[in-house]
């Protein structure tokens, strides 16, 4: 299955060389947590979510089909740097 969400999210991506795949278990199954480049997780996620949704019905039929259960998120670096320290509102003046 990890080649098969690696090879998708590299065809939907501008920078395929930044696209990482970590997986681990949780909640009785896998955790598959995709991670692209900032200016990439619209595309990976799509209008309304379309994308991803077809992502996990594609993940979770091939997991089904193997007898598992996985779950499928998108690491979003954007939210994170948006709850950073924020940046000064108006330059200090030089002495």
């Amino acid at each position: 299955m990890e080649p098969l969400l690696t090879y998708l999210a590299k065809a939907l991506v501008d920078q395929p060389d930044q696209v990482s795949l970590r997986i681990s278990e949780a909640d009785g199954g896998q955790l598959f947590e995709l991670k692209v480049a900032p200016e990439d997780v619209g595309k990976v996620i799509g209008r309304d979510g379309r994308t991803v949704n077809a992502l996990r019905t594609l993940l979770g039929a091939a997991a089904q089909k193997q007898g598992q259960k996985v779950r499928l998120e998108i690491l979003d670096d954007r939210r994170n740097a948006a709850s950073g320290p924020a940046a000064p509102s108006s330059p200090e003046a030089a002495p």
